[in-house]
């Protein structure tokens, strides 16, 4: 590899730590902020400044190959609304059903983890992406950390609903895809103009869901509750997943993903649990056992193994 690819895989891999570094820390801020918010209220505010903010940020720097907004072409429309439509629309929707369906949350956030494992069937079939042998082993020895550190420690081994299964890997399909159509949308879109079209066409769907389920009681009640300093650190909580998880690490991934495809990018996803694991216990004090160490080990030699590079090819 040149001195050149060599550079753009090490941008690339640094945007890809920060992503996840990012959305570690979202799954602390949403459960905050649902101990306040309804869910579907969460979203909307979460997703309707962020595509705001975005429509700022690309007419402001309208000539950055990263940052700049790009006006949609009708022939590429379809690209974008598979992507709205899969995430976060359908995944946000299956992830809620399946923490419904099933008993274990530890369970639940073990089977949404596993999009590294689906990725490189669908990107050697949708996109005919090159697979090696090392990136199928680097996922699979990642993806063994990940049921480790998830697993270890946890008493709740019960299923509850079966169907949690089948949702849980339908979400994680509609993730895949989401990186599927990053790739295959043409180069001449930016990062932030990809994420904006498919925030603008999530919230088509959101909306009118929110309306019919949360929206006019949640106004009447929030007008009460602004003041409140529950409310007041839910909402700052929505704030971080506005401007870090919903506009910045989203950019970073899909800058990202585009560089080293989405075999590499999506394993990268293995690594959320860990920061999470490390986040609870540096500032929550929560009790780290040896399997959850060896879980993230596992896991970062996983990322090592999955960016090798090989010429010769499974898929």
């Amino acid at each position: 590899m040149s001195l050149s690819g060599n550079r753009t895989q090490s941008v690339a891999v640094v945007a890809l730590i920060a992503s996840m570094i990012i959305w570690s820390v979202s799954g602390i801020a949403i459960k905050h902020a649902l101990m306040v918010l309804p869910p579907f209220t969460m979203i909307v505010l979460r997703f309707v400044p962020s595509v705001l903010l975005m429509l700022v940020i690309g007419l402001i720097c309208r000539k950055s190959a990263l940052f700049g907004l790009q006006r949609l072409e009708l022939r590429d429309l379809p690209l974008f609304l598979i992507a709205g439509f899969c995430q976060p629309f359908l995944y946000y929707l299956l992830e809620t059903f399946t923490y419904d369906a099933l008993n274990s949350p530890t369970i639940a956030e073990t089977l949404l983890s596993t999009s590294p494992l689906l990725s490189p069937l669908f990107a050697a079939f949708l996109l005919r992406e090159r697979v090696t042998k090392y990136n199928i082993a680097g996922v699979l020895i990642s993806t063994a950390g990940v049921f480790a550190l998830s697993l270890v420690g946890s008493s709740d081994y019960s299923i509850g609903n079966y169907w949690g299964i089948v949702l849980a890997f339908a979400a994680v399909s509609a993730a895949v895809i989401d990186s599927i159509m990053m790739r295959k949308v043409p180069e001449r879109y930016s990062s932030l103009s990809f994420i904006f079209y498919a925030q603008c066409v999530s919230l088509l769907f959101f909306l009118p869901l929110w309306w019919w389920k949360e929206g006019p009681e949640t106004i009447y009640n929030l007008q009460f509750t602004i003041y409140n300093s529950e409310t007041q650190v839910a909402l700052g909580c929505v704030a971080y997943l506005t401007v870090f998880a919903s506009v910045i690490a989203f950019i970073l991934f899909c800058f990202a993903l585009r560089k080293v495809g989405v075999t590499q990018a999506n394993a990268f996803n293995n690594i959320r649990p860990a920061f999470t694991a490390l986040w609870m216990f540096l500032f929550f004090g929560e009790h780290l056992p040896l399997g959850k160490w060896i879980g993230m080990i596992l896991i970062i030699f996983g990322l090592f193994v999955c960016q090798k590079q090989e010429k010769n090819t499974i898929f």
